[in-house]
């Protein structure tokens, strides 16, 4: 979990835009983040296992 501070100073426009940095919207979250859903991977599957995701549903065959 990020510091509070880190999360606003990743809100904030850098000064080159290769330092902008994407953080998950529900845990803060930098690493493992899915531009699509706007969350990283941990929160993404947890939403998608309760159903929270529309358009998502786990696979299997």
């Amino acid at each position: 979990m990020p510091k509070t501070s880190q999360i606003v100073k990743s809100k904030k426009k850098p000064k080159y835009s290769t330092r902008k940095v994407l953080r998950c919207f529900k845990c803060g979250r930098k690493k493992g983040y899915l531009r699509k859903f706007g969350l990283c991977r941990i929160c993404f599957r947890e939403m998608a296992n309760e159903g929270l995701i529309p358009g998502v549903k786990k696979s299997s065959w």
